[in-house]
């Protein structure tokens, strides 16, 4: 099969993982014979430097052939699609051509499993040691890793990898028994710990010895299917949070379910409400972020779901009026991430301004977007709202666009 071909087959079948961001990587300068593959410039992509800029991998898998039958997986064992393999050098190649073609600035690898899963990992890690090694390559590079695999491949791995990552897949021991039976929690949870210790340890012999070799330094990350199963918002938060707190993830991420060519019944026939799957990443950020536990998320939810008519922290928000409003002038940051329409960066130039003066609604217009949703749980020098926290129709009121001022006018 022609390289191209390969490529239309194996870049397809690699889209079903979101898990390919590459915020946390180091910076590195391609200048001065340091390395081709900078990630510091631009490019147009869905993925990020460290330092904030958008940039392109080459996102594929190996093969697309698997010896598990994973129920949810369009790359298992008994589905009827076109397969393809890539070698070692085919990958290399085909990194370092489109990046001299100024088409990407990394490379994000996976792969069915082939032959066994120490194999597969063996030829992942080849590709990653090869462009590092052979090639120079300083560019951004993400490996999915085996959890069956030997520890020491999974090792060698991170060596040349800027981050790994392992995918749970699924919420629950018992889905993952159910839908994927070659495929165990224990030993993905197991292979995610190992990875854990081994990244702390090597951080640890980097702040004794900076020239101590690196090891996955932009950590690990997993992927969880939404929607493959019957978890509810609830419990697949609940999960995430465990990972975050056990595992030091850099990221979780939610990937709607697909659905695929000749399916078992035993999953749903069409793929859950996109917004399903922003509601969760909002969720995700507030209790990285903002202070809030699952327990707070999930208060407000219906049967474990979050509403997917407002997003959660406006939700916490109506089932708390009694917290509100909040004195813009007064209130300690912990209360300002509570309020609905305010980031971390806005609550940060407020902490800074309200030193020098008292702020009004004017100077919350400059420093936030979202004016409007703030309105009925904030007071400034110049504004309160009166008995809108009261209303009835409030909730419903902030689920329809409206103008800006006029909807909270009191």
């Amino acid at each position: 099969m022609e390289i191209k071909a390969k490529l239309a087959i194996l870049a397809d079948a690699a889209k079903y993982d979101a898990s390919c961001a590459s915020s946390a990587a180091p910076k590195r300068n391609s200048l001065g014979g340091k390395g081709i593959g900078s990630i510091e410039g631009s490019g147009i992509c869905h993925s990020y430097a460290p330092d904030g800029r958008c940039i392109s991998l080459l996102k594929i898998l190996l093969t697309n052939s698997c010896m598990f039958d994973c129920v949810y997986c369009v790359n298992r064992s008994s589905s009827n699609v076109q397969r393809a393999r890539f070698t070692v050098e085919e990958v290399v190649n085909l990194t370092l051509s489109f990046y001299k073609r100024n088409y990407i600035e990394g490379l994000f690898l996976s792969s069915g499993i082939i032959r066994s899963p120490d194999y597969t990992m063996e030829q992942i890690a080849r590709v990653a040691q090869t462009l590092r090694e052979v090639h120079g390559f300083a560019g951004y590079i993400h490996l999915k890793t085996i959890p069956e695999a030997d520890p020491a491949l999974i090792e060698l791995a991170g060596r040349y990898a800027d981050r790994l990552s392992i995918n749970v897949e699924l919420p629950t021991a018992q889905s993952l028994h159910a839908l994927a039976p070659q495929k165990q929690m224990p030993t993905i949870r197991r292979s995610m710990a190992h990875l854990r210790k081994t990244i702390d340890d090597r951080h640890g012999e980097r702040r004794e010895n900076i020239k101590a070799p690196k090891f996955a330094p932009a950590g690990q990350s997993t992927q969880v299917i939404v929607g493959a199963d019957g978890s509810s918002d609830v419990d697949i938060l609940a999960m995430s949070s465990n990972l975050y707190s056990s595992y030091r993830l850099k990221r979780v991420y939610y990937s709607g379910f697909s659905p695929i060519p000749d399916a078992s019944s035993a999953l749903p026939l069409k793929s859950p409400p996109l917004v399903r799957e922003h509601r969760l990443y909002q969720a995700d950020w507030l209790y990285r972020f903002y202070g809030f536990s699952v327990a707070d998320i999930s208060a407000g939810t219906r049967d474990g779901m979050l509403d997917l008519g407002i997003d959660p922290k406006l939700a916490w928000a109506l089932q708390h009026r009694g917290q509100f409003p909040i004195d813009i002038n007064k209130a300690p940051k912990e209360a300002l991430l509570r309020i609905p329409g305010l980031g971390v960066k806005a609550v940060a130039r407020i902490l800074e301004t309200r030193i020098f003066h008292k702020l009004r609604l004017d100077d919350l217009r400059r420093l936030t977007a979202s004016l409007k949703k703030m309105l009925p749980f904030v007071v400034t020098l110049d504004w309160r709202p009166a008995a809108m926290l009261d209303s009835a129709s409030l909730e419903a009121r902030m689920r329809q666009p409206a103008s800006q001022l006029d909807l909270f006018a009191s």
